[in-house]
């Protein structure tokens, strides 16, 4: 808290509400507004939250200006260039890198959770052939709850770090069940031998009549692209699992909520839309006219996967998968395939157009993990659930944050009525 403070007058009565004001390491102060009901009988009005913080959080910081986020102060660079998921997932859940010991023990203990229960396999034969994966995503996760249910106490440390280590190693698992019932083969186990990352490709890719050989540049590319999207702030899936949290319900539940909450168009199925609009384009020589349509604004028509909410000048996770991108094409030999070469000559045009180029519109991480996923044989619809794979340690390092923050309380926003006044019922024989 800082000695700085603001005088918030009703001009009508002036009457006055001295706010303080709160500072953060980086990042604007915010005014504490918590006393100007009981001061001025006013609650602020902030649709969608946009100017509203609602909590204070150690682990991520962004600077959609310059550019920057970090983790835990860690520049996303440093981390997906040197870095591994595992690694990042220990660091978003305690705060600090590990040492050589530490690794390699939460190593040990992610893969020795990665196993579900038998029983939870089989609720995947109650989800129709045609389902979509996140639906299976968000139904399964929650129904963890059901199977842990002796050993989950919010109020208990260790018990929230179990509960955090089963549900990142469990995460993959479930994912690829749900990949595999989508496309009707068998469950795939995971295999304790490798990594995190191979061990997800694996399940997705593998089946009993042919060995599946891991490619270490789709491994390398999965593995960055779980690290960059690892968390974000308090975006909506992000806050959604600390609403949820807030309530005191289990961290399966909250973190089924996240899920639900990502898989809406406009956050984790932003990705999906890119290849989505690639299938509008078309072919390489229907660019030039998207492009121009893309710069009518009278027209419908908008780039996806162009520019971000919240970096007003370069998305640096897209600055790192850029290249990765381009590497994974050249490996996996996949230039013939049309969309992606439609891709790549959209996301030429785009960065010299000086149309593009002055008001910041550069692809961003949605078009190039869209891009990637698609020519590692991913489909469309479960894009969103590896999304979700990436962003589960930072859904639990935020639920486990809030329950330890003194301040929390649950969550409970207003609203400004806008609806009938008060009036008496008519009985039904009375009324026209």
């Amino acid at each position: 808290m800082s000695d700085k403070t603001v005088t918030i007058t009703d001009n009508a009565t002036g009457k006055q509400s001295e706010a303080p004001v709160r500072s953060g390491t980086h990042g604007p102060d915010l005014v504490d507004i918590r006393s100007l009901h009981s001061d001025l009988g006013y609650f602020t009005y902030d649709p969608g939250y946009s100017s509203t913080g609602c909590c204070q959080s150690d682990i991520t910081f962004i600077d959609g200006d310059q550019g920057v986020l970090l983790y835990r102060g860690y520049p996303i660079e440093q981390l997906a260039e040197q870095s591994s998921f595992v690694e990042v997932s220990y660091l978003l859940l305690n705060g600090e890198l590990p040492d050589k010991r530490q690794l390699e023990q939460f190593d040990d203990t992610i893969t020795r959770h990665t196993l579900v229960n038998e029983s939870l396999r089989i609720f995947f034969n109650g989800f129709h052939h045609d389902a979509h994966p996140m639906a299976m995503l968000t139904g399964v996760v929650g129904s963890l709850s059901a199977f842990y249910h002796d050993t989950i106490d919010i109020n208990d440390p260790e018990s929230r770090m179990l509960s955090a280590h089963r549900i990142i190693a469990k995460m993959p698992t479930i994912a690829a069940a749900s990949f595999k019932h989508m496309v009707g083969e068998p469950f795939v186990h995971p295999q304790n031998r490798l990594s995190y990352t191979g061990n997800l490709l694996n399940m997705l890719f593998a089946r009993p009549s042919e060995e599946y050989e891991i490619n270490p540049v789709a491994e390398k590319a999965l593995d960055q692209l779980l690290i960059l999207h690892a968390d974000h702030e308090q975006n909506a899936s992000t806050s959604t699992v600390r609403m949820a949290g807030s309530t005191g319900t289990n961290p399966f539940a909250a973190i089924a909520s996240g899920c639900a909450a990502l898989w809406g168009p406009a956050h984790g199925g932003a990705n999906e839309a890119v290849l989505n609009m690639l299938s509008e384009i078309g072919t390489v020589d229907q660019v030039p006219r998207f492009i121009e349509k893309a710069k009518d604004k009278n027209d419908p028509f908008r780039l996806m996967g162009f520019g971000h909410r919240v970096y007003k000048n370069y998305d640096p996770r897209a600055t790192i998968i850029r290249k990765t991108c381009h590497e994974v094409l050249d490996e996996l030999g996949v230039a013939n395939d049309p969309q992606l070469e439609l891709a790549m000559k959209l996301e030429e045009i785009a960065l010299a157009d000086d149309y593009f180029v002055e008001r910041k519109l550069y692809p961003n991480v949605d078009f190039y993990s869209g891009i990637i996923y698609r020519a590692l044989g991913i489909p469309t619809e479960f894009f969103t659930v590896l999304f979700a794979i990436g962003r589960t340690p930072g859904w639990i390092a935020q639920w486990i944050e809030m329950l330890e923050d003194p301040e929390q309380r649950i969550s409970r926003p207003r609203q400004l009525y806008t609806g009938a006044a008060r009036r008496d019922y008519t009985p039904l024989h009375r009324r026209n």
